[in-house]
């Protein structure tokens, strides 16, 4: 057993296969709720951050030597004085990092939306610790990138409003630049647009953005997403002799995008776009992207990170330019491969985690900033022992929530929970967790002073203090009030079932749910599905805790078969 997880089942994390001609990466490799990648190269190691929006804590830092196994080694926001995300909605807050490094510093720009605005951290290590919050009020837009220009000088490129913030249609955008003072962090430029609405304005193109600046062999690049991150999404490229332009854009653009494919193909990738660049040490280009695996029509459990091949094509970078689909394997893209990682983040895989450590594994998240300790991993030895909080998922604030993201359409998550319910508002149990209004909750209770599983649906436009209604319920046999409870959400991609058992006993059936109520709907969801222990009472102030024996998560899709 490692520190933090046993790996009990790999089907496919990475390599499909014992001959080194053969081995292949695995797209998505960074599956479930991992969009708006930006990557970077320091010698031989690779870094990948993402965006989390209202979960803490906040941006995700990947590590590889190989592109195809990745570690998570931190966050780049996980200090609550660094990130305070009370009162935002889910799909709220944290929008699209970029992760740059100069001079012996590693930098993240990004965006706290109904927040603060654009700002930028800095770290002498990836893992951390990263700095406090540099805001930068100048800049009005999102998705800011730094581009360190081979002169010493610096620049921010960002989303912005259409010119004067007249727009000439809806999802009329710019694509603006300053100049930088990376020192004394601050700008020191009045912005200039580098891009009025997309490659031709003419034809009304919509959300112009995730912009990144490249200088390649004398010539500076431009790349950024067009098309709004659903399924028009994509991607497109720019090309000019001076870093303020003008930028003439690819006449072959878009360089990556899915929109124009049957959307009844077998096994579609859908909403590519969101790219970011990186050469490896042999020359070869490949690019990061966010992309989506619908399962029956456009539903999702979130948008994914993928890599594919970068080919020059008459001095156009070119993303997958040997096919027209997105493939769930390439060649590697670099030989021999690094030594595995912890866990998995791609292919068929199942892990647990047995709760035996003082720290928890960085990829549990919680909802929004946890300004005190409310949950621990030493209390009861080989327990996570969560209090019960009176905040629930449904508002927002920060709940006894703890989670991992849903990686796959079919599988299923477990749990065992030992704990003893003092009235009817206190309730623990596992939950399947999309936002505020959409989610699952299966969980130990008390009705009229018998104990009870319950299985809960929430409320589209909740009523007054009701968040969720009662789908079902079952009463607890007398003599296993004291013992342990396991709970399962399983997951076929049309349906969610529901299941309890006692130990040694088979599971029982409480019921099944649909699967299309939790999936990503963009624009409405930036996030992704997620399974978490979950302990509420519902408002009201209590003293009790629920203690989480262990934990694991399945996932088993189709096109890794």
């Amino acid at each position: 057993m490692n520190r933090f997880f046993i790996i009990i089942i790999l089907f496919t994390i990475t390599i499909i296969s014992c001959s080194s001609e053969e081995k292949k990466i695995v797209n998505p490799i960074l599956a479930g709720f991992y969009p708006d990648p930006s990557i970077c190269k320091v010698g031989g190691d690779y870094y990948i951050v993402n965006s989390t929006f209202a979960y803490f804590p906040g941006i995700p830092v990947f590590h590889s030597k190989d592109l195809v196994n990745w570690k998570l080694i931190g966050h780049v926001l996980d200090r609550p004085e660094q990130l305070n995300l009370d009162g935002f909605g889910v799909s709220r807050a944290i929008f699209a990092p970029a992760i740059r490094y100069s001079n012996g510093k590693f930098y993240v720009t990004c965006t706290l939306v109904d927040g603060g605005g654009n700002f930028i951290v800095s770290a002498d290590k990836p893992e951390g610790p990263w700095s406090n919050l540099t805001w930068l009020p100048e800049i009005n837009g999102i998705d800011p990138s730094l581009f360190f220009d081979d002169d010493g000088r610096t620049y921010i490129t960002y989303n912005s409003d259409a010119p004067d913030n007249k727009p000439l249609y809806s999802g009329h955008r710019t694509v603006r630049m300053v100049e930088f003072d990376i020192v004394n962090m601050k700008v020191i430029s009045e912005p200039i647009i580098l891009i009025n609405g997309g490659v031709d304005i003419s034809t009304k193109p919509v959300w112009i953005e995730g912009p990144h600046i490249y200088k390649i062999n004398g010539k500076y690049f431009l790349t950024a997403a067009e098309g709004g991150t659903a399924e028009d999404h994509s991607q497109v490229i720019l090309r000019s002799d001076k870093v303020n332009g003008p930028y003439i854009p690819y006449d072959k653009n878009p360089i990556l995008t899915q929109r124009h494919l049957d959307p009844n193909r077998k096994f579609p990738v859908t909403c590519a776009g969101h790219a970011d660049f990186v050469q490896t040490n042999d020359g070869n280009w490949w690019s990061v992207f966010l992309a989506c695996r619908p399962h029956n029509g456009n539903y999702y459990t979130g948008r994914e990170t993928f890599l594919a091949p970068v080919k020059w094509i008459d001095g156009w970078p070119v993303i997958n330019p040997e096919f027209e689909e997105i493939q769930f394997y390439y060649p590697l893209p670099i030989y021999p491969l690094s030594e595995k990682v912890d866990i998995p983040y791609s292919g068929n895989f199942t892990i647990r985690d047995e709760f035996d450590t003082d720290i928890l594994h960085p990829s549990w998240i919680f909802l929004r900033t946890p300004h005190e300790k409310w949950h621990y991993s030493n209390s009861k030895k080989g327990f996570l022992s969560i209090k019960l909080k009176p905040e629930t998922v449904a508002g927002k604030m920060n709940p006894g929530f703890i989670a991992r993201r849903q990686q796959h359409n079919k599988g299923f998550a477990s749990t065992s929970v030992l704990f003893n319910p003092l009235s009817e508002n206190e309730k623990a149990g596992l939950i399947v967790f999309l936002n505020e209004t959409c989610f699952y909750y299966i969980c130990k209770s008390i009705v009229d002073g018998k104990e009870v599983v319950q299985l809960y649906r929430s409320l589209d436009k909740p009523q007054s203090d009701d968040e969720m209604e009662l789908i079902n319920q079952f009463e607890i046999p007398e003599e296993k009030i004291n013992e342990k409870i396991n709970l399962k959400i399983e997951t076929d991609g049309d349906y969610y079932s529901f299941y309890y058992s006692f130990e040694k006993e088979d599971w029982k059936f409480i019921g099944k749910m649909d699967a299309s109520f939790l999936r990503v709907q963009i624009p409405r969801d930036f996030t992704g599905c997620v399974f978490g222990m979950y302990a509420t009472s519902l408002g009201k102030p209590v003293n009790n805790t629920a203690y989480y024996d262990w934990f694991e998560y399945n996932g088993n899709d189709d096109m890794y078969k």
